[in-house]
Parts: structure tokens; sequence; C-alpha cells
């Protein structure tokens, strides 16, 4: 095993045992990658040196795969999406058990899941019993579903993380500021008093080209924020400190951008499930939101489509009735102009139906 496959690993095993509370928002974002990508199943997995873990899915009801017969295999050794539009044509996995046998795969398409220091972690993928091909739009949104993944799983850790040195510093009364550090998020320990705690360098920073503010050691919200953002972040930090978990998605204006946010409360608690303080985080998910206004768009574009071919479809239909009716009348003689207009009426029936399943997938 080379040292980056080594490092690699290392990566998937630290992701692999952390507590993910997170698991309903991977889960749906599976759903939604089958349904974008209109295939039968979509898995989000890890891959350490021998096995494939299928952590969250839609569509099966595989838990593992060995890695030398695994598509995703191939997909990690890449930076890019890797489409397999029918596996029995591909000698790489033509005789495979997936292919072969159960559940007989014949079309993949995967994605990495890279974290910021460039570790393949496993991958985004779907598959089908059919041979298919993924759209330009397709594999744009599949990107920015696996980029929102790695968002997730690697805030999910930054809070395990700080979690267990909050606790060893409760235990041992040791700091745990170079923890803050690891995170691209903005980070921040506030105590019952509302007095901060600890707080990292992203933090700092941020309070200090939004209110040209210096944050330190016992500050507090005041000596950090002014105005409406003020007033919320206090109320929100005494329901935390009332033991409720507070989430807010909201647009912050920051230098020349005004990107959307994250922000986070979360009630920390003693061994006695006593709320003791607050760990507060803010993170950038402007891509995770502008991944969902465009599906958004998209659903609202297929539903007008939706309805302008619903009016063709009756009327396609109401002719072809029509006719029916006439040649019922006329015990079911007809000439053949009639019968070509009802050809001509069918074929463009046919053609419109095909037209919006090409649409759909």
């Amino acid at each position: 095993m080379t040292k980056r496959e080594s490092e690699r690993v290392k990566a998937v095993n630290k992701f692999l045992t952390i507590e993910i509370g997170k698991q309903k928002e991977l889960h749906r974002i599976a759903t939604l990658t089958a349904e974008v990508c209109g295939t039968q199943a979509a898995f989000i997995s890890f891959i350490d040196n021998t096995t494939q873990y299928i952590k969250f899915k839609f569509g099966s009801d595989l838990e593992t795969i060995v890695r030398e017969d695994a598509f995703c295999n191939y997909t990690i050794a890449g930076d890019g999406i890797m489409m397999v539009p029918d596996a029995l044509q591909d000698d790489r996995f033509a005789n495979t058990p997936l292919v072969a046998h159960n559940p007989n795969i014949r079309f993949y398409a995967g994605i990495p899941l890279t974290t910021r220091d460039g570790h393949n972690l496993g991958s985004l993928c779907v598959m089908d019993r059919a041979p298919k091909q993924l759209n330009g739009s397709q594999t744009h949104i599949l990107e920015l579903l696996a980029k929102q993944i790695v968002d997730i799983l690697e805030l999910e850790y930054s809070r395990n993380v700080l979690k267990e040195q909050f606790a060893r510093k409760k235990a041992h009364g040791a700091s745990f500021q170079d923890v803050f550090e690891n995170s691209n998020a903005s980070h921040l320990l506030i105590g019952k008093d509302l007095k901060i705690v600890a707080f990292n360098n992203e933090f700092a920073d941020f309070v200090k080209v939004i209110y040209q503010k210096n944050v330190t050691p016992d500050a507090r919200p005041a000596d950090c924020f002014d105005g409406a953002f003020l007033s919320e972040f206090i109320d929100t930090c005494n329901k935390a400190l009332n033991g409720t978990l507070v989430q807010i998605e909201k647009q912050i204006k920051y230098l020349d951008k005004t990107p959307w946010c994250r922000l986070v409360f979360t009630p920390v608690r003693n061994n006695k499930s006593e709320v003791t303080a607050v760990f507060f985080s803010g993170e950038d998910i402007t891509n995770s939101v502008e991944l969902r206004q465009k599906l958004f768009k998209q659903n609202r574009s297929l539903e007008g489509i939706a309805g302008i071919q619903s009016n063709e479809l009756k009327r396609l239909a109401a002719s072809i009735t029509g006719f029916m009716n006439i040649f019922k009348t006329e015990n079911y003689a007809a000439t053949k102009d009639e019968l070509l207009v009802m050809q001509k009426t069918a074929d463009e029936l046919d053609a419109k139906i095909r037209q919006i399943i090409n649409y759909t997938y």
C-alpha cells in the first residue's frame, strides 16, 4: 500500500467511526440522486483497503461489497464522474458478481467524495438494471450533491471532535483551541453566562470583517455583534441553553458577496444531561441552497411542461375517440382517408409520449 493510499484509508476510517447526526439528510440525498438520474438505486459509500461500505442508500439492500468487485473502486481512482453505460459491454465489469448475478447491474455512474485535503473517501453513485446515459444537467447535479455530502460529513466530523475535546477539557482541564482550528467553519463555545469560552480563527476573522471588532476570551455577544443579529444571536443562545437545538439558514453579507449560511446552536450537556454551554457553528451552504433552487425551478418547469403536454395528449386522445365513435355508428366501416387521418393522429400521440419520456430521463 502506497503512503497516499494509507493516508486515504486512514481518512476513511475516521469518517466510518464518527456519529453522524444528519443521517436522514444523507438518505434524502441518496433518494434525490436516484430521482434526478432516473435510476433504480443510489448509494453514498466509503471504501477502505478491502471493502466498500454502503452507508446511505436508496433502492437496494446491499450493505457491503468486496472492493475488487466494486464499480466505485475505479471511481475513487479518478477525480471526476465515471460512467458505464452498459456493464455487459465493459470488460472490467462484465463477469463480476454484481453484473453476472443479482442485482444484475447494467448501468453505473459515480463521482468521488473528495475531502478538502484531497482524499477520495468513497463515492456517490447511481445504478440501474438497464443500459442508460446521463445528460449534462444530471451529471452537474451529481457533482453538486457530492460536494454537499462532503460538506455535511466534514462538519459532522468537526462537531464530533469538538464534543470529545470539550469532554476532555471538562475532565482534564486541557485546551482544545487547536481542534477549533482544524475546521473551515466558524466555531464558538459560549457558557451559560453568555461569556465566550473558546473560538477559532474563522470566527474571529468573520467578526473582524463584518463588525470591525476583535474577539477575546470572556467577551460577550455584544462585544462581537451589533444590530438585529446581536438580538437574534442572544435569543437563540438562550433557546439552546434551555435544551433546544436550533438551526437557521440565512444570507449574510460578507465582503462583496452575500453567501447563504447555516447557523447551528447546539446545547452541550454534562454527564448529568445538564446544559452547560452552547456550541455555535456557522458554515457556507451557498452551493447547497443554489442546488435546491435549481431543482425547484427544474420541477416547476417539468410541471409546466406536463400541463401543456397533458392538454396535447387529451386533444389527440379525444380525436381518436371521436373517430372510433364514428366508425361504431357506421358499423366499423371506414374510408381510406379516415383511416389515414386516424393513423396520423396515433403517430402524433406516440411522438408526444416519446418526447415526454426522453425529457424526463
